[in-house]
């Protein structure tokens, strides 16, 4: 059996680890912290399982990686909710909506009774959207605790511990998932913040993730089940900050509104912001300098992408395959 280390243990590290184990490896992973929660990037993710809309902006690698999420995940967590995603934008903006169709594919467009059918409580305010009927969501907390659960329950150990790769790999094959963190040794990497907002609407009932077109952010709302809904938009370059700024806060809130007017009654919840890793092409990269493999770049398509990362990862060090990922450039 190949002992593994995974120092970093978001989503890339958990699925990295729970690829491994479910091919013979034993795994270690260590964190600087000893539990899953705002500190993490993933904390804060959207959930979106989305590879055809995100077509709209992304390579076509994302597309066709990202197609493999929602039944890994489905697999792994039983958590993935496939009830499609809905593009909608205001009538004045239905230019946008021409440009998304035109940049993707896998939808079908509808009507405002369409829309109705789909979605009963934003039915008034739009009269044609783009359903990815293909598409799905989850919940992100819940699938990473119950990807750390499965692990644990499959002999995996975790450490708390502020480790350095370089010093692990001196011992064995060491994994470097730790994100941002990792900026000092990837002089490349950057950070694109992500601003969200939590919100308890119970008057407001969607099925699946809508997202609104905007001129200048794109946005998004994600249902958590029990009135509860993620806001987010993740589209702002610079690393994040403490707090979320005052115009995402507006722009969020205003988005909310333009779908339901209830949304003016929802209480936050919590607010939210962090700083996603991405390299200068927004696609991640696998880096390998003798035993230590470097993970990274995931960008805004963490759960979308991290299925597709660990495999390769996996194969990599179990196979010998180069990932299609893979960057020779010394890290």
């Amino acid at each position: 059996m190949m002992d593994i280390t995974i120092i970093g243990a978001g989503v890339a590290g958990l699925c990295i680890a729970r690829t491994l184990i479910d091919r013979g490896a034993s795994v270690l992973l260590i964190d600087r912290h000893d539990h899953l929660g705002p500190h993490a990037c993933s904390w804060w993710a959207g959930g979106m399982l989305a590879p055809f809309c995100e077509g709209e902006s992304a390579e076509e690698a994302v597309v066709r990686l990202g197609g493999e999420a929602a039944d890994w995940w489905a697999a792994k967590t039983g958590q993935v909710q496939r009830c499609g995603s809905l593009v909608v934008s205001p009538t004045r903006d239905k230019s946008d909506l021409a440009r998304f169709a035109r940049r993707t594919s896998g939808f079908r467009e509808v009507n405002s009774e369409e829309i109705a059918a789909l979605e009963p409580d934003i039915a008034q305010r739009f009269s044609r959207g783009l359903f990815f009927e293909s598409e799905a969501h989850l919940a992100p907390r819940k699938a990473l605790e119950t990807l750390r659960a499965s692990l644990l329950a499959d002999g995996a150990r975790f450490v708390q511990e502020d480790a350095e790769p370089d010093a692990y790999a001196q011992k064995g094959i060491t994994i470097d998932c730790r994100g941002f963190e990792a900026k000092t040794d990837l002089k490349d990497l950057r950070g694109v913040k992500g601003e969200m907002l939590i919100l308890s609407c119970p008057d407001v009932s969607l099925n699946r993730a809508i997202r609104m077109l905007h001129p200048r952010v794109p946005l998004y709302v994600v249902p958590r089940g029990d009135g509860i809904f993620m806001l987010g938009a993740t589209m702002v370059e610079g690393r994040a900050s403490k707090h979320v700024s005052a115009r995402a806060m507006l722009e969020l809130l205003s988005a909310a509104y333009a779908l339901n007017p209830a949304f003016g009654e929802a209480e936050v919840l919590e607010i939210g912001v962090d700083s996603r890793p991405a390299f200068p092409d927004n696609l991640p990269r696998i880096r390998r300098d003798g035993n230590l493999i470097r993970a990274n770049g995931l960008y805004r398509h963490g759960f979308l992408l991290a299925p597709a990362l660990a495999r390769m990862v996996a194969d990599l060090i179990l196979l010998n395959i180069t990932p299609e990922v893979m960057d020779e450039t010394a890290a």
